[in-house]
C-alpha cells in the first residue's frame, strides 16, 4: 500500500513539473530561424574593386549579423558558410529550405563606377531597368564556377531578362514579406549609418529563387568607390553594417508577433515598437516631395557626397516625369480618356492593334491589375493624406499583414503608369499585382492569359 502511495505522489509531482515546464519543448513556438549567406567564397572571390575581396567582406559582415542575432532568445542562426569555402548556389537554397527557415539573407558588395555609392536591398522579381539586370547577371554568373552547371541550371539563361519571369512565380507569395524586410534594412542603413539609400529593388537572382521563404540580397556598398570600399573593408564598417542588418531582422520578427508592430514610413500608422536599435522611423502624413531629390548624405569618412547619382545608376522609370494617367476620381485608370489603342505595349501585353481584344479578354476573364504600395502589420487607415496623396486606395488582409493597393485597371500598360506615379509619390518599391475573379494570381500568368 505504501508503495502505491509513493508512486502516486511521484506521478502527481512529475505531472506538476510537466505542466510548469519552461517553454521550448512542448508548448513553445519554434525558434525564429535565419539563414545568413555570405556571397562568393573559395575560388570565387567576388568583385575586386580597389583590391578588396568581396568574399571576405561579405563573410565578416555575416558573422557580425550572426553574433548579434545569437544573443537573442528563441533565435536560431544558420550559416551557408563560416569560412573561405565555395558553396554552390543551389546548396545555399537547400540549406535554408531544409532548415525551414523564416528568413534568408544573402550579403554581397557591389561594383560599378568610382562615383556609385550606397547600400541597396534586392528581392526576387522582374528587372525594372538595365542596371538591375546587370547586377543580377553578375551575381548569377557564379554558376559557371560550379560542376555540372549546364544540367543543374538548364532552365536559366542569365543573359535573358525574359527567363526571369518564370523564376518569380514561386517566390511571389513571399514578396510582401521580402519587401518589408528590405525596407526595414534600408531604413537602418540610411537612418543609423547615414548611407546613401539605393532603395529596395527587384531583380532575378538565382540564389533567391532557390529559397521558399522571405528572402533578400543585400548589396552593402560599392568596393569600386574608394571611400566606401575602405569603410566596408574596415572592422568598424563591418560591425556597423552587421548590426544594422541584425536590427532590421529583429524589427521584422517583431512585426510578426503580438507586440506593437513596426510599420513603413509614409503610411500614417503609429510606429510604437522598440527594436534592438530603438530607432524606428517616425511616420508622417505629409506628402512626399514629388521630385524625389535626395538630401546630401554623409560618407563613412565624414565628407559629404553628391546626392545626384550618375545617369547609369538611375532608374529611368522612377526618374522620368509623371505620366499624368487620367483618373476617374477613385484612382482607377480612366479608359475612356485614355483609349486602349494609344497605350504603349509593355510587359508582354498585346500590341496596340490588339488592345481592344486584350481589354475584351481581360473583362471576359475578369482580370485586373493594381499597384501594391506597402505591406504593413496593422490595419491601415486609407486616407489619401496618409499615403502621400494617392487616391483610389484599397487594402486586403493576407495572413498577418495588410496589403495597401493603389488603382484598379484592366490594362497592364495602364498599371505600369500607375506604378510610375506611385514611384514619383515616394513608393519606390511599389509593384504591379494581378487578380482573376478577385483572387491574386502571378502577373506572368495574367499576361499569358491575355495573350492566348
Amino acid at each position: 500500500m505504501r508503495r502505491i502511495v509513493e508512486l502516486g505522489v511521484l506521478w502527481l509531482f512529475s505531472t506538476a513539473l510537466t505542466a510548469q515546464a519552461p517553454p521550448g519543448r512542448a508548448g513553445v513556438p519554434d525558434p525564429f530561424t535565419v539563414v545568413l549567406d555570405a556571397g562568393h567564397g573559395g575560388h570565387d572571390p567576388g568583385n575586386l574593386g580597389n583590391g578588396y575581396l568581396e568574399k571576405n567582406i561579405a563573410l565578416n559582415i555575416v558573422l557580425e549579423v550572426g553574433k548579434a542575432l545569437e544573443k537573442e532568445p528563441n533565435t536560431e542562426v544558420i550559416y551557408t558558410r563560416k569560412d573561405d569555402s565555395f558553396v554552390d548556389l543551389y546548396v545555399r537554397g537547400e540549406i535554408a529550405n531544409k532548415a525551414k527557415a523564416d528568413l534568408f539573407v544573402s550579403v554581397h558588395c557591389d561594383s560599378h563606377t568610382s562615383n556609385a555609392h550606397g547600400a541597396g536591398t534586392f528581392v526576387l522579381g522582374l528587372h525594372a531597368n538595365e542596371q538591375n539586370f546587370e547586377i543580377a547577371k553578375k551575381e548569377n554568373s557564379v554558376i559557371y564556377l560550379e560542376d555540372n552547371y549546364e544540367t543543374r541550371y538548364a532552365e536559366y539563361d542569365i543573359n535573358s531578362p525574359e527567363s526571369v519571369i518564370g523564376l518569380t512565380i514561386m517566390q511571389e507569395e513571399f514578396l510582401d514579406q521580402s519587401i518589408l524586410l528590405g525596407k526595414l534594412m534600408q531604413d537602418r542603413f540610411t537612418e543609423d549609418l547615414k548611407r546613401n539609400d539605393r532603395k529596395v529593388k527587384q531583380a532575378g537572382f538565382i540564389v533567391l529563387h532557390q529559397t521558399f521563404m522571405p528572402s533578400v540580397l543585400v548589396e552593402t556598398g560599392f568596393l569600386t568607390n574608394k571611400d566606401e570600399g575602405r569603410y566596408l573593408n574596415s572592422p568598424k564598417g563591418q560591425q556597423e553594417m552587421g548590426r544594422a542588418i541584425a536590427d532590421a531582422i529583429l524589427a521584422y520578427r517583431e512585426s510578426l508577433g503580438t507586440e506593437p508592430n513596426p510599420v513603413l514610413p509614409g503610411t500614417g500608422l503609429p510606429a510604437e515598437t522598440s527594436t534592438a536599435s530603438s530607432k524606428q522611423p517616425t511616420p508622417t502624413s505629409k506628402p512626399a516631395d514629388s521630385g524625389l531629390k535626395p538630401a546630401p548624405t554623409v560618407s563613412p569618412e565624414g565628407g559629404k557626397t553628391d546626392p545626384e547619382e550618375e545617369k547609369a545608376d538611375k532608374d529611368p522609370v522612377a526618374d522620368s516625369q509623371t505620366t499624368g494617367l487620367p483618373m476617374d476620381g477613385n484612382g482607377n485608370a480612366s479608359e475612356e480618356k485614355t483609349p486602349a489603342q494609344n497605350v504603349e505595349p509593355a510587359g508582354g501585353e498585346p500590341a496596340p492593334g490588339k488592345a481592344a481584344t486584350a481589354k475584351d479578354r481581360a473583362e471576359a476573364l475578369n482580370i485586373n491589375f493594381k499597384v501594391q504600395l506597402v505591406a504593413v502589420s496593422r490595419d491601415p487607415d486609407l486616407n489619401p493624406n496618409n499615403f502621400n496623396g494617392l487616391p483610389g486606395l484599397s487594402k486586403e488582409r493576407h495572413e498577418k499583414i495588410y496589403r495597401v493597393l493603389y488603382g484598379n485597371t484592366r490594362s497592364y500598360s495602364d498599371a505600369e503608369k500607375l506604378q510610375s506615379i506611385a514611384w514619383q509619390r515616394g513608393y519606390p518599391s511599389a509593384y504591379i499585382v494581378a487578380y482573376r475573379d478577385g483572387e491574386r494570381i502571378p502577373v506572368p500568368e495574367a499576361l499569358a492569359l491575355l495573350r492566348d
